[in-house]
């Protein structure tokens, strides 16, 4: 089948909503384009990732190589420890309803994404079920109603996850690395995951070669795009990028629109397993 793109744009702090969001809605719309949002809408603690820098050699080594300081900003480094966290989606109503104006998917991606990405595995089950509530609650405040997916922060999930999962009416997730879409065996709820690499992965030139790579050979694939990173310094490579998949004739769509064109019944039956990636910091749901 003739390639298509699904751009799946994760919002993870309050600069991201801030200032990378209204960015890459103008990139989008001078190339005639949508994709999904996936908001994270409560607290930024982005802070707290100091934590992790003393903890975790692959962050540290991660957050040097893709220059955080110039993603994420300085007063980004303090929410959550010496600054108080702000909400990220639900400070930015009207941003939100811009988005969903000019013709994108919304969809929710974290109530506080810095801690799950961080303590997920620690955290008790109450503490998840709270997390979803708190954030398909704020998600309807912002746009009316409830998500109809979930992409989890980091790409991180697990059993407990899961079950959780399978009380809300997800109609597909996106919350996972892998080479082609399946359904959750214990769920029975299709899975659109993110098969090619992010630039913070991969460095711009690698990410881009991967990506024009596997387009030319057809099919259905998925793009992580970051509003901190591609709304942000990496704005031009990302212009380039999408100028280099309209050339080769690529049609670029949102998640909600791939899922629409899936036969859902052909699909693999699977459940994800954690593997650490080239290019992360945290095991990924694979």
């Amino acid at each position: 089948m003739d390639p298509v793109l699904g751009l799946k744009i994760d919002v993870d702090t309050y600069q991201g909503m801030k200032k990378g969001v209204p960015r890459l809605l103008g990139i989008l719309k001078d190339f005639g384009l949508k994709g999904t949002f996936f908001l994270s809408i409560g607290p930024d603690a982005s802070g707290r990732a100091i934590l992790q820098l003393l903890k975790n050699r692959r962050f540290l080594k991660k957050m040097l190589r893709t220059n955080a300081p110039g993603l994420y900003g300085f007063r980004t480094a303090l929410y959550g420890t010496l600054l108080p966290s702000p909400m990220i989606a639900l400070s930015f109503p009207g941003l939100v309803r811009r988005i969903l104006d000019e013709g994108h998917e919304v969809q929710f991606h974290a109530w506080d994404h810095r801690r799950w990405q961080d303590d997920l595995a620690e955290r008790p089950r109450e503490w998840i079920e709270d997390w979803f509530e708190k954030g398909t609650e704020g998600f309807r405040s912002l746009t009316g109603r409830r998500p109809t997916a979930f992409g989890a922060p980091s790409w991180r999930v697990d059993d407990r996850v899961l079950e959780i999962l399978g009380r809300y009416r997800f109609e597909y997730l996106s919350c996972t690395r892998a080479a082609e879409p399946f359904v959750y065996d214990t769920l029975g709820i299709p899975e659109i995951p993110s098969d090619l690499p992010c630039f913070e992965e991969a460095g711009i030139e690698g990410a881009t070669e991967t990506v024009l790579r596997t387009l030319r050979g057809g099919g259905r694939h998925v793009l992580p795009v970051h509003a901190e990173a591609e709304g942000g310094i990496w704005d031009r490579p990302f212009m380039a990028l999408l100028e280099r998949v309209r050339s080769a004739g690529c049609r670029v769509a949102t998640l909600g629109e791939m899922k629409e064109e899936m036969d859902t019944a052909t699909l693999p039956r699977r459940n994800p397993r954690l593997e650490l990636l080239p290019g992360r910091a945290f095991p990924c749901a694979v």
